[in-house]
C-alpha cells in the first residue's frame, strides 16, 4: 500500500528533487561535511547502517568507499529520490538497499537491529513533535551500544549564520518547522529521547547556515542492568 503520510520532499518541493544533488553542492559545502562525516563513523565491517531520509544515496556511495563490507539500508518516503538512489548506487557498482517508507519503529520491526543510525538534513524539515518522534523511535531500533549520527541545521550561532539561514532554508522550508533547530533543540532532543553521551563533533559555515554533525549513544546493555540494580 502506498505511503499517504505528508512528508517534506528533500529539496522542499517535488519538482526540485531532480535537482537536489547540485543545490545542496553548490550551497551546503556537501563533500567538506559528509566526508567528514564518514570518517567520523568510521565504518566497521560488523557495521549495519540505517540512514533515515537516505534522499539520492550520496551518503550510500562515500560509506561504500570507505568500507565495502558495512552494510547499508537507506530508507525515504519520497520515491523520486529513492530511484535516483538506486541508479547512483548501480552506476557506482556499490551494494546498498533502498526502501521506500516512512521511518517507524514498527516498519523496521522485521529489519536487522542497526549498530549505527544517520539523520541528514531531515530534522530541520518536519515539525518538533515529528523531530522527537524520530529521535525515540530510532533509540527503539538501534542496537545496545549503537551510536546516531545527525548532520543537519543545529543552532546557529552567529548573526551571519542566522540571516543566512533565513534567507535560504527558512524561506523554502518555512520558519516553524526550521526554527526549533536554529535555536539548538536538537541535543535536548536528543538526551529527552533517550540518548548519552551527546556531542557536538563538528560545525561547517555554509552560504545557507552553519551544519553541525552531532552523535549519540543508546546505553549498553551491561548500563541498563547497572541502572536498574541501582533504583
Amino acid at each position: 500500500m502506498p505511503e499517504t503520510q505528508p512528508y517534506t520532499p528533500p529539496a522542499g518541493h517535488h519538482f526540485l528533487t531532480p535537482l537536489y544533488d547540485v543545490g545542496v553542492r553548490l550551497s551546503t559545502r556537501e563533500k567538506l561535511w559528509r566526508t567528514a562525516l564518514v570518517d567520523l563513523i568510521a565504518p566497521r565491517d560488523s557495521d549495519l547502517l540505517l540512514d533515515i531520509g537516505a534522499g539520492t544515496g550520496s551518503l550510500a556511495t562515500l560509506l561504500a568507499r570507505k568500507n565495502p563490507a558495512t552494510r547499508y539500508l537507506g530508507v525515504d518516503p519520497d520515491a523520486s529520490a529513492i530511484a535516483i538512489a538506486r541508479r547512483k548506487a548501480c552506476a557506482a557498482h556499490i551494494f546498498a538497499e533502498f526502501v521506500q517508507a516512512h521511518f517507524s519503529a514498527e516498519a523496521a520491526a522485521t529489519w536487522p537491529a542497526p549498530s549505527v543510525a544517520t539523520l541528514c538534513l531531515v530534522l530541520h524539515q518536519v515539525p518538533l513533535s515529528e523531530k522527537l518522534r524520530l529521535l525515540e523511535e530510532i533509540h527503539m531500533v538501534l542496537q545496545p551500544a549503537g551510536r546516531l549520527y545527525i548532520a543537519d541545521y543545529s543552532e546557529q550561532r552567529s548573526w551571519l549564520m542566522r540571516k543566512l539561514f533565513r534567507a535560504t532554508i527558512q524561506k523554502l522550508d518555512g520558519y516553524t518547522d526550521t526554527q526549533p533547530n536554529a535555536d539548538g533543540v536538537l541535543t535536548p532532543l536528543m538526551l529527552q529521547a533517550g540518548f548519552t553521551d551527546i556531542c557536538e563533533l563538528a560545525q561547517f559555515n555554509t552560504i545557507t547556515g552553519s551544519i553541525s554533525i552531532l552523535s549519540g549513544t543508546k546505553r549498553s546493555a551491561s548500563d541498563e542492568i547497572g541502572n536498574s540494580g541501582s533504583k
